[in-house]
């Protein structure tokens, strides 16, 4: 097919929380356990699971027109690609995730400066190395191939790993003492693919409707009808900030009735609080839908 765009997927940790963000932007991606290959309801799109780790440099080479990676292993890899846009999203929070520094509890180290000369493992050397480059400190940046949490203190003096909440860095008795960078799921294209008019529209309809998605969660649409009489009471309720649409009723000849019709976004958290009051100042008929996307 010549019109259509390879895109990249991170397969792991972050698959499942990929596939719901497209289920809401418009595109079901369906895949079997032992697969590799999802298959996407848009015929235009071809996805490939593979790591996070290696999207980017696929991406360079021009394997995959476009993919979904992390900010930390484009720069990881050095990859030469063009940065769409930033979807900050994970397998459990909706917050950007960290790579820091972290030392055993009961260490003497307080920073970067005091692990001169000191053995460091991480799953990100290159980042790492950079980091240390930059503070003029000279360790012994080695990979590591996993758990690296419990090698602290006993093989290094130190780890460079990622975190949401920090929670597991706790739990295993570490400390944190710095940041190397914040980095979050992004979307990102071949540059020749972003010479392609064609697959820079394609591209840039998915970045659209995948920060659509994103900027829709946590909110809700809530409609109303409310006697005119009534309307400055039930706009009042609202948060300030948050205009209602307000679109006046008829009757079934057409002719305008004293009520109007309200609808407006709220997020959803107030909607505990507005819907009671609402019905007490005289509004009828509320109802609350579910948003998947929002366009400004």
């Amino acid at each position: 097919m010549s019109n259509e765009l390879k895109i990249g997927l991170p397969k792991g940790s972050l698959q499942e929380a990929t596939f719901v963000l497209m289920r809401r932007a418009g595109f079901s991606f369906s895949v079997n356990s032992r697969s590799y290959f999802p298959e996407c309801d848009d015929p235009e799109i071809s996805g490939v699971l593979i790591r996070a780790q290696e999207i980017a440099r696929y991406v360079e080479q021009g394997v995959f027109d476009a993919g979904l990676t992390g900010l930390d292993w484009v720069r990881e890899n050095g990859a030469d690609v063009v940065e769409i846009a930033d979807l900050v999203y994970s397998k459990a929070t909706r917050r950007k995730a960290r790579w820091v520094l972290a030392v055993a509890e009961g260490s003497d180290f307080e920073s970067v400066k005091d692990l001169e000369g000191k053995r460091i493992a991480t799953e990100a050397v290159n980042l790492t190395d950079e980091y240390f480059r930059s503070h003029g400190v000279s360790a012994n940046v080695e990979f590591s191939w996993g758990a690296t949490e419990v090698k602290v203190p006993d093989l290094v003096d130190a780890i460079v790993e990622i975190t949401e909440t920090g929670s597991s860095l706790r739990a295993n008795k570490l400390r944190i003492i710095d940041t190397v960078l914040e980095t979050n799921t992004k979307l990102i294209a071949n540059k020749d693919a972003w010479a392609d008019p064609w697959k820079k529209q394609k591209i840039e309809n998915l970045s659209m409707l995948l920060r659509a998605a994103l900027d829709a969660e946590g909110l809700v649409g809530l409609k109303a009808n409310v006697p005119n009489g009534s309307l400055g009471d039930v706009v009042a309720i609202l948060p300030e900030e948050k205009r209602p649409t307000v679109s006046p009723l008829r009757d079934h000849d057409g002719n305008e009735i004293p009520w109007s019709a309200i609808e407006v976004i709220l997020p959803q958290e107030v909607v505990r609080t507005i819907v009671p009051a609402m019905k007490r100042a005289g509004a009828s008929d509320i109802f609350e839908y579910p948003l998947n996307k929002v366009i400004p």
